[in-house]
């Protein structure tokens, strides 16, 4: 039977999320984060941004300069990497494998990021994988790496092959998302 408390093993609720992904995101974009920014990003009050920062900033995910700048410890940069990696993996399964609308499987794919397990995410990456992989040696490569995932663990999640497989993924949903858009 499956154990309903390993919900509360997750790394982070789905709010705070949400604020790790904001913070990386606006990182990347614009080379700082503040708390009005991720607030403008997540459509929310500051005060509210503040009070889940205050949890992830205890926690050691979130750091905080002089200058009020927003950043990510080490940790927190790797869950919200892994986060992000998985929403664009469950949402390349959604639309392209399960035929659902792209604004569905971003739904979707937003709902599950945080709650599953590393182990299922690289089992995702692994079958998306296989099924765009035109070479031989490449599927022989992705059948080596199942063992790992049959063991029920992973070395690091997401692995560098994995946050690629993600950013490729992610250039093909947004592109397809734009030539839907432009019809």
């Amino acid at each position: 039977m499956i154990d309903w408390r390993e919900f509360d093993h997750n790394p982070v609720s789905h709010s705070a999320a949400h604020h790790l992904t904001s913070i990386q995101q606006l990182l990347e974009e614009q080379g700082y984060a503040r708390v009005s920014d991720v607030a403008r990003k997540l459509g929310i009050t500051r005060g509210s941004v503040s009070v889940t920062l205050k949890g992830l900033r205890q926690r050691g995910l979130v750091v905080e300069d002089d200058h009020k700048h927003l950043g990510l410890s080490e940790e927190g940069l790797r869950i919200a990497r892994g986060i992000h990696t998985k929403r664009i993996l469950f949402q390349s399964f959604l639309s392209e494998h399960l035929g659902l609308p792209p604004n569905l499987a971003e739904q979707d794919a937003c709902k599950v990021e945080h709650l599953v397990s590393d182990v299922t995410a690289e089992a995702l990456a692994l079958f998306l994988e296989s099924r765009s992989v035109e070479s031989k040696e490449r599927e022989a490569q992705v059948r080596s790496l199942e063992g790992r995932i049959k063991d029920g663990s992973v070395d690091i999640f997401p692995s560098d092959r994995v946050q690629t497989l993600s950013s490729e993924l992610e250039k093909n949903s947004s592109s397809t998302h734009k030539d839907n858009e432009d019809e």
